[in-house]
This record gives structure tokens, C-alpha cells and sequence, in this order.
């Protein structure tokens, strides 16, 4: 079974089309690490979307926050008046449908799918020293989560933590082979709103039959999604930060 994992889409309707389109005949299903909307100026069509064709969502934080399930006092004024301008505009049918959102961590097809942390759905995991004390919570030997727009991952090698990096700037792919003595925390990165220095939209394929991961990176319309955030009179920041990757 080949599975599509994206995570942090975060309201990006460009970057999304352009990793499905990229992505085309090479899953049969779709995953996500939470975080659909929020930042971007498409909530509802990213929605409407991953209503329609995600087999499994786990809840996000800004998730959480743009359908009132989170305190907008720990936002900063910026992620605030992102998540109060989706409350507004977000479909009675899709604050419905992500208030239901599930949280983590799931089991599909013998591995987990979590926002943030094993432990905790809002946890950042960002060095080796986050992810050493985490792996013993793990239910399955392979998991995917989100959060914090990192593209890369962990692995637990015999007794040893070690980071998984991204595909090079001048690469679009990169394959990890699984080595069932491990066991490995993976990132997708983030289809809409990546924060390693890359802005291309990031996302990853499971093939659970072959035992690989490959990593993906690839350009979307970055200036369109820039004019709808503008448009829509979010904070500037957002539009700005797609072109840099930060």
C-alpha cells in the first residue's frame, strides 16, 4: 500500500494542487498530520477537499484554534488574526467536520499518524534531545507527525537517535529504506507554509509493501497564494514568509 502523508496544508488551495498534481499515480490513499487551515487564505477549499479524498486527519492546533477548541491566548497577534479571520470565513459544514477531527496519535495500516508529539498533540519535536524520550511511547515502529514545518525526522538506531535531513536544494526527491530493527519518527514537512529555509510545498510517500519513504519537494504558484493572503487583508508576514521558507 502506497500512502500519501502531507501535514500543515494550512490553507495553501496552490501549494496543495501542485503536490496532488506532482503525487498523481504514485499513492492509493491519503493521510494527513493535522493543521488543514490556518495562515491561508482557502480554508474552505482545502476542506471541501480533504472532506472528499482523506482517508484519515488528525487534528492540528490551528486546526483546533480556527473552530473556537483552542485558547487564542497562547497565539501570537499574527497566528491570532489568522485563526479569527478562518472562524469567519470557514462553512458551517467545515467547522462541523474539523471540530470532529480525531486527535492523535492514529494507527492506520500498522503505524501512527500525530500532530505534534506521542505524548502530547501540541508538542514540537525539532532536535534529536525532543525526540529521545518520545520513542518509547510509540505504538508502532514507523510514525508520521507534523507541527513543526520541518521536513525531515528521527530515527531510533540501536539505542542511538539520529536526524533525518530533507531532500538538498537541488534535489526533489530523497528514498529511505525502513530497517525493521529501527524505529523512526518522520515529518512530511509542510505542504503549505515550510519553515527549513526551502519554500517549496513538502509532503511524502509510505510504501508499506517496498519498506520505503520517499521525501518530495516541489514548486507551487507561490505569488498567487501571496495575492489571495493580501486580498483577503490577513497579515502580511504570511504572504511574505511563503517566498523564503521561514
Amino acid at each position: 500500500m502506497r500512502y500519501l502523508i502531507l501535514s500543515d496544508i494550512h490553507a495553501n488551495w496552490e501549494a496543495l494542487q501542485a503536490v496532488l498534481e506532482r503525487a498523481g499515480g504514485k499513492y492509493d490513499e491519503i493521510l494527513c498530520c493535522g493543521d488543514l487551515i490556518g495562515y491561508g487564505a482557502d480554508p474552505n477549499q482545502v476542506c471541501d477537499w480533504c472532506r472528499a479524498n482523506v482517508k484519515v486527519v488528525v487534528r492540528g492546533n490551528h486546526d483546533k484554534a480556527s473552530v473556537g477548541l483552542e485558547d487564542l491566548e497562547w497565539f501570537n497577534p499574527i497566528a491570532k488574526a489568522a485563526a479569527l479571520w478562518t472562524q469567519q470565513t470557514l462553512t458551517p459544514e467545515n467547522i462541523e467536520y474539523v471540530r470532529n477531527l480525531p486527535q492523535g496519535p492514529l494507527t492506520v495500516d500498522g503505524f501512527q499518524i500525530i500532530h505534534g508529539s506521542p505524548l502530547d498533540e501540541d508538542e514540537y519535536m525539532i532536535g534529536a534531545s525532543d525526540a529521545a524520550q518520545l520513542f518509547s511511547y510509540l505504538a508502532t515502529s514507523v510514525a508520521f507527525f507534523g507541527h513543526t514545518h520541518l521536513q525531515g525526522g528521527f530515527i531510533w538506531n540501536h539505542s542511538r537517535i539520529e536526524m533525518i535531513g530533507k531532500p538538498g536544494p537541488r534535489k526533489s526527491e530523497e528514498v529511505l529504506e525502513i530497517d525493521p530493527e529501527c524505529a523512526y519518527m518522520i515529518n512530511p514537512g509542510s505542504v503549505g507554509q515550510p519553515r527549513d529555509a526551502d519554500p517549496r510545498a513538502s509532503y511524502v510517500v509510505y510504501d508499506t509493501g517496498a519498506r520505503q519513504i520517499t521525501f518530495y519537494r516541489h514548486s507551487y504558484d507561490v505569488v498567487k497564494a501571496q495575492a489571495k493572503i493580501m486580498q483577503a487583508k490577513l497579515p502580511p508576514l504570511l504572504a511574505e514568509r511563503l517566498a523564503v521558507g521561514r
